[in-house]
């Protein structure tokens, strides 16, 4: 007995010091693994956050690491927003104990490892807002432990695996922000524990999946920002624990049951905007009681509006508009009776509908939080009620584009803190009333197209912040107010054409610096001379003086307005000769028709293009360009004894000489150096093959390069769209050889590109050098084509393109990609990429909106060993003016923080709509400095453009973001390259902007 009993306890000895062994091997695998993980870790402040992943100590003692207490085995990694690049590697698979890895709010890269479906003990797994790519691993299906997933906000292709449906404790799952494709998996239907899904801002198409309707524990449901087509499954109501539903942003149609505000008790958001839906909204809206934001903008939803809203007590948020709402009868508005009750009412949006009858007199009762209340575009009729004053905190009130008739109430002047007001396309009569000037906030102000008369009240001028004001296509009467022209905020528009306004331009004109467009055109009775201070306009690209009685010469002092694209000056009593300083001018149009200009036509600018130019009705003009069809003008006689002076002749023949010398000179130094670039071509160009095309293919793809193909031009060629049979759309950057630089420029593009992929970089197809049909070096980089252009663009559109919507959210993630592909090219590229040339036109935009950093022509690369190539560009200063670093025009070295000053310029640019070259930029001011007032005082309205202000947020919640990005671009574009940010922490915080203000 007591034999058994010791070898009992010999055996429980042996089974400990096996267990024991077994443990400390098991934790030296979590070591191992950990090392491994570290290793393809980037930590760009070195000292940082991984510094403590040594030897000295215990791993479980690492910084974002947490073991268990018993067996010492890692069960947690956090490691979020530390501005960590680099891979996750497989051996994090090893670390079969974990149970959170969370890794968000980094710059990652690369796939997510197969390998991470081995933690079984896996519950959280949170790899958002880095920059993943490739398909969501099946594996994660055998960690049958996890309950949340986050996966958003990165470059993550492909479907949903079917396979998740087997995980049965699954409670969130969150891939919004990716380029997933395919359908919702109806195998979600399966996973009854899911209680969040957010799919938003994909590519998602296909129906909803019926099953959905089977996630009774679901309270968060966002598809927004796809491809969805079909209608609502009736069985999604079913889900009656939703607090959020959007469907926003889809193809989906179909009327709404009218039971929907019946099925959803909790719901807080409700967002079906810009879709398809038809039919009336349905009364029984009126019953979800806990609804904060309503969005039903953008569809097709008509009929009378007869939801009773007086139970929402906890609306925030209302937008109808771009429907055709309305049914025409009397008491069409009474709905806004039953809004008066949501005290908590901040934005109502009605703009763009059917609406008709008046407005009643109880709108003065809406909440005393609203600030932004918009009626625009329906059919509105009789007085503004006097009861509008009441609604004190309106920031945008537009009643623009409806039928509203007798006088302006004078009660407007209560709302003092208006900071857009658009009264304009109505039937408005009377004077403009003094209690305009009240309105000091202002920044827009438009009551154009009315039946207005009167004259301008003085007390305009106390509208400081004034941008943009249009008081055209009335019946004001008197002369101009010189207090108008000392609004020195006046930047973006001053119309005040179409009215009976008389006597002479006031001198004070010239206050307006920072005005780009002026149009007094059409008034008939203004007379006198166009005032010589009108060159201090320097800021000035439209000035529209047609259709008046103005005498006198063009003022040679408008020389000076260099910025000046759009002038007309026809039908006026204008003479003299027409100054040869216009040819100099930008001008894209000018008309100077039906004055009595005289004398010779100048022929260059503007002049020589007879689309840009008009001169009808000037009998005394002559010269000119044949097709202006203006006679002859008269021959000067020249002194006969000019030509036979022998000194004359001496000169001439001795200058003749010196030119052909000089020119020959040039030549053969011209030949050698293209002899030269030619062997170096051969030298430099990288071995690695591209797609070989030849040049007859590119000739045939552009139609023999035809100018309807020509899409662009630059400093060292022409670019055109082609459509080559094995690859498709592309676009072909042909260099320009006589360029001494366009050589250097097609080797440095094609060393640049040969081995670096991104998403948000351009993709080179090839480079194609070789020799033409005759015989003729032909050089060319063969490119995927952007179907929507350059970002240049998209900010400063030409005058014949109307300006396209660029709104914040979008602003912002331009931001984003141009900031990752930087950081890609600074710090996973081997060798280092400096761009070099950072700005608007060398930002392409996909399809879908993607931004793609191209034109590497001026790009240097450095190798750690042999520091910054020098022989990829041309001598001098590198870059372009206004957004290259200042330390290179003192002869510095290029480097990645002369990037990102250039990427902190393109985001004040972006942000305030001006070029860093903008002409209101003198005397010390610039668009850093500019911008900067936005962080010192209330004048976001006046800095920022106009179109990045619009769209669906919350004014406080878009200021927010505005500050947010300007601090960025602020530290970006720092005098002092040490004091710059570095792209990896620009990544982060536009990415965390995004995540807060755009959820």
């Amino acid at each position: 007995m007591r034999f058994w009993l010791v070898l009992q306890q010999l055996a429980l000895i042996l089974i400990l010091i096996i267990t024991t062994d077994a443990l400390n091997n098991n934790n030296e695998t979590d070591h191992v693994s950990l090392l491994a993980m570290k290793s393809k870790i980037f930590d760009p402040f070195g000292g940082g956050a991984l510094s403590s992943w040594n030897e000295s100590s215990h791993f479980c003692n690492w910084e974002g690491v947490l073991c268990g207490k018993r067996h010492k085995r890692v069960t947690r990694i956090r490691l979020s927003s530390l501005g960590l690049s680099g891979t996750l590697s497989p051996h994090v698979g090893n670390l079969t104990f974990l149970r959170r890895l969370v890794l968000y709010n980094n710059t990652f890269h690369g796939e997510i490892p197969n390998e991470i479906g081995g933690l079984y003990r896996l519950k959280l797994l949170a790899l958002e807002a880095n920059s993943f790519h490739g398909r969501i691993p099946a594996s994660l299906s055998h960690c049958s432990n996890l309950v949340d997933l986050f996966i958003g906000y990165n470059n993550l292709v492909g479907t949903i695996p079917e396979e998740f449906s087997s995980l049965s404790m699954l409670k969130e799952i969150s891939v919004h922000e990716n380029n997933l494709t395919g359908g919702i998996p109806k195998s979600l239907g399966n996973i009854t524990s899911l209680e969040l899904f957010s799919a938003g801002g994909n590519l998602f198409g296909g129906t909803i999946p019926n099953n959905l309707g089977q996630l009774k524990n679901l309270i968060f449901l966002s598809l927004d920002y796809n491809q969805i087509s079909g209608t609502i499954p009736s069985s999604l109501y079913n889900i009656s624990h939703l607090n959020v539903l959007s469907l926003a942003f889809n193809d989906l149609h179909g009327s709404l049951p009218s039971y929907i505000g019946n099925m959803f008790p909790h719901l807080e958001f409700l967002q079906l905007q810009v879709n398809n839906f038809t039919g009336q909204l349905p009364n029984s809206i009126g019953n979800l009681t806990k609804v904060k934001w309503l969005s039903f903008n953008k569809n097709e939803f008509s009929g009378k509006l007869t939801v009773d809203f007086s139970k929402l007590v906890n609306l925030v948020i209302l937008r109808l508009q771009l429907n055709s709402l309305g049914s025409g009868d009397f008491d069409e508005m009474h709905f806004l009776e039953s809004l008066t009750n949501c005290s908590s009412l901040e934005i109502l949006n009605i703009f763009s509908n059917k609406l008709k009858g008046v407005l009643p007199d109880f709108v003065g009762n809406l909440s005393s939080n609203i600030h932004f209340f918009a009626l625009a575009g329906n059919q509105l009729q009789g007085r503004i009620p006097p009861t509008i004053g009441n609604l004190v905190n309106l920031s945008l009130l537009d009643l623009s584009n409806n039928r509203f008739t007798r006088p302006i109430p004078s009660t407007i002047g209560k709302l003092q803190k208006l900071q857009r007001f658009s009264l304009a396309q109505n039937q408005l009569s009377g004077t403009i009333p003094d209690s305009i000037g009240n309105l000091s906030l202002v920044n827009d102000l438009y009551f154009s197209i009315n039946n207005l008369e009167g004259t301008i009240p003085s007390s305009i001028s106390n509208c400081q912040r004034l941008i943009a004001l249009g008081l055209e296509q009335n019946n004001l009467s008197g002369t101009i107010p010189k207090e108008l022209f000392q609004i020195s905020s006046l930047s973006i528009l001053l119309n005040l054409s179409h009215n009976q306004l008389s006597g002479p331009l006031p001198s004070e004109i010239g206050e307006l610096k920072s005005l780009v467009a002026l149009d007094i055109s059409n008034n008939n009775d203004l007379s006198g001379e166009i005032p010589g201070s009108i060159s201090s306009c320097t800021s000035l690209e439209f000035l529209f003086l047609e259709g008046n009685m103005l005498q006198g010469s063009i003022p040679m002092s408008m020389e000076f307005m260099r910025g000046l694209q759009f002038l007309d000056l026809s039908s006026n009593n204008l003479s003299g000769q027409i100054p040869t300083f216009l040819e100099k001018l930008p001008l894209i149009n000018l008309n100077l028709s039906f004055n009595y200009f005289n004398g010779e036509l100048p022929l260059h600018g503007a002049f020589a293009n007879s689309t840009s130019v008009s001169v009808y009705g000037n009998d005394k003009l002559c010269g000119g360009i044949p097709s202006l069809q203006l006679p002859r003008c008269p021959i000067k006689k020249l002194n006969r004894n000019f030509f036979f002076s022998s000194k004359r002749i001496y000169a001439i023949v001795g200058t003749s000489i010196l030119g052909i010398l000089i020119l020959i000179s040039s030549l053969v130094f011209y030949f050698r150096k293209r002899k030269r670039e030619s062997t170096t071509t051969l030298e430099l160009l990288p071995k690695e093959s591209f797609v070989q095309i030849s040049y007859g293919e590119l000739l045939n793809a552009t139609d023999g390069f035809s100018s309807n193909n020509l899409i662009g031009t630059g400093g060292f060629g022409f670019v055109y769209k082609g459509v080559l049979d094995q690859i498709g759309d592309v676009a072909i950057k042909v260099l320009n050889l006589v360029n001494p630089g366009a050589t250097r420029s097609f080797i440095a593009e094609c060393k640049a590109l040969k081995n670096i992929r991104h998403r948000n970089l351009v993709k080179i197809v090839t480079c194609c050098s070789s020799i033409d049909f005759q015989g003729n070096e032909f050089k060319a980089l063969v490119y995927e084509l952007m179907m929507n252009g350059n970002l240049e663009k998209w900010l400063h559109p030409s005058q014949d393109t109307s300006r396209p919507e660029f709104n914040l959210l979008q602003c912002l993630r331009v931001a984003i990609d141009v900031a990752s592909a930087l950081d890609y090219l600074h710090y996973q590229c081997e060798p280092t990429v400096i761009h070099c040339d950072l700005k608007p036109s060398n930002i392409l935009l996909d399809q879908q909106m993607v931004a793609h950093v191209g034109d590497f022509g001026l790009a240097r690369l450095f190798h750690p060993e042999m520091g910054i190539s020098h022989h990829s560009t041309s001598m001098g200063v590198i870059g372009t003016v206004g957004y290259a670093a200042p330390e290179y025009g003192l002869g510095s070295e290029m480097s990645m923080k002369g990037d990102v000053y250039s990427y902190g310029v393109l985001l004040l640019e972006m942000l305030t709509g001006k070029r860093p070259t903008d002409l209101m930029f003198v005397d010390g001011l610039n668009i850093r400095n500019f911008t900067s007032q936005v962080l010192t005082g209330n004048v976001i309205e006046i800095v920022m453009d106009p179109v990045i202000l619009n769209g669906d947020i919350v004014i406080g919640q878009r200021d927010n973001c505005l500050i947010a990005m300007v601090k960025i671009a602020l530290a970006c574009s720092e005098e002092l390259p040490q004091n710059r940010m570095n792209m990896t922490d620009v990544v982060r915080e536009l990415q965390h902007i995004k995540k807060v203000m755009f959820k």
